[in-house]
């Protein structure tokens, strides 16, 4: 491969002509233990490794930890709305910044706990798109010799079984379909974790299992210790510099990849099952009316009506809604939690969650791009895998109504956690 190197009109940032594939160069990056703390996020059509730290915000229940580079750190006490404290912390961050990294599910707890969110601001940040990538910041030869290093990014993966702990999940779903028959609540995720019994080479699993999918987006991320890979099937949400603010929220699911005559059949059980039918359009609903709090209510519509979108090993039925931010809004303000991985309505099924489940973490949170001017995209964190401190898991989950089953609902784990478990590369 053959990489031509020029200097730009801003001399902070190089374009490289660059002919690899990207998945292999985020792979490159990310294993070259140049950068430390790194983030890649893919969006269609375009990829961003964002490595090192010029910059950083943590928030933890009570407390906001931030970095800039050049002052020294700190650490504040908050309350009110997480998303507020993330605003006030960005808003000392140095001009021009871009950020990466996730927030966790329980960032919309009532009474949040732990970590809830850890995001950079990079040292090195390179976009691939068209076959260019544009680096901005130090290392751009350095970055020029990884991507030009020929040979193969990936190991040999060895599939996790999904086919266990089904009578501890399908327990839970019964008490969930009892609660919801009681009138607690319409609709709750309920979800299980799936330990790998040995360390996983993170990198290896990322290259993998995203050749086998066919993520919204997707990400590999290594931020203080914890390492997560995932191909997320939905857009949490948007936001453009204008204000402008998409979500698209997925509910309903059936396996798929077993062959076009199984598929058709499927999916044609998809668009016609009843309880699947009512699970997105109640979904779609909450949707619209989180959107109407944060925007002005007269731009709030849906311009995509449960279509079949294809994620890998499953299908879901999905919907598009968009608005406009309220004066007085920001864009953390988008960042409510995916109806598809809590509930309906959300404050009671976020609470059974918490009785039915362990802390979730990422799980069910977002993976997180945002820039000074006011944009955002966001990724809910589905079909991924986690690794801390030598230990390895998956989750997944699905959502639970009055006419769930809980037969049913442990085979839509299994088929949501074939996204990723036949792709896991143990560590060398």
């Amino acid at each position: 491969m053959s990489i031509g190197l020029r200097t730009d009109a801003e001399p902070a940032e190089h374009v490289l002509e660059c002919a690899a594939e990207p998945l292999a160069a985020m792979a490159r990056l990310a294993g070259s233990g140049l950068f430390g703390d790194y983030v890649v996020y893919e969006r269609p059509g375009s990829w961003t490794f964002a490595g090192g730290v010029l910059g950083e915000v943590v928030l933890e229940a009570g407390t906001v930890h931030a970095r800039w580079h050049g002052l020294p750190p700190s650490a504040r006490p908050w309350s009110g709305r997480p998303a507020d404290a993330l605003r006030d912390a960005f808003a000392e961050a140095p001009p021009g910044w871009n950020a990466y990294g996730w927030i966790a599910f329980e960032f919309a707890a009532p009474h949040p706990a732990g970590r809830l969110a850890h995001l950079i601001v990079p040292r090195t940040e390179v976009r691939v798109s068209g076959g260019r990538a544009h680096v901005t910041g130090p290392g751009a030869e350095r970055v020029a010799d990884l991507l030009a290093e020929a040979g193969p990014v990936a190991g040999a993966p060895s599939p996790v079984d999904v086919r266990v702990g089904g009578d501890a999940y399908r327990a839970k779903v019964a008490e969930a379909v009892a609660e919801i028959h009681a009138g607690r609540y319409q609709k709750v995720i309920v979800s299980r974790r799936l330990d790998v019994p040995h360390p996983v080479d993170v990198i290896a699993t990322y290259v993998r299992g995203r050749e086998a999918n066919t993520p919204a987006r997707s990400f590999l991320l290594d931020l203080g210790g914890l390492q997560a890979a995932g191909y997320s099937p939905e857009v949490l949400a948007t936001v453009d510099a204008g204000g402008r603010v998409m979500t698209q929220p997925l509910a309903g699911t059936r396996a798929f990849g077993a062959g076009a005559d199984a598929d058709a059949r499927t999916r044609r059980e998809l668009e016609n099952d009843p309880k699947e039918i009512f699970e997105h359009a109640v979904s779609v609903r909450t949707s619209l009316e989180e959107l109407r709090r944060v925007c002005d209510p007269a731009t709030v519509q849906v311009t995509d009506f449960m279509t079949v979108k294809e994620r890998g090993s499953v299908q879901h039925l999905g919907s598009r809604a968009v608005g406009t931010l309220a004066p007085g809004r920001s864009p953390w303000d988008a960042l409510f939690p995916g109806v598809t991985a809590s509930g309906i309505p959300k404050p009671a099924a976020i609470e059974a969650i918490t009785r039915l489940e362990d802390r979730r973490g990422m799980y069910s949170g977002a993976v997180v791009a945002v820039s000074h001017d006011g944009a955002l995209d966001s990724a809910l964190v589905l079909r991924a895998l986690y690794s801390e401190n030598g230990r390895a898991w998956l989750r997944a989950g699905a959502g639970i109504v009055g006419a769930s089953t809980p037969g049913r609902e442990y085979e839509e784990t299994c088929e949501k956690l074939s996204s990723i478990a036949p792709h896991v590369v143990p560590l060398a």
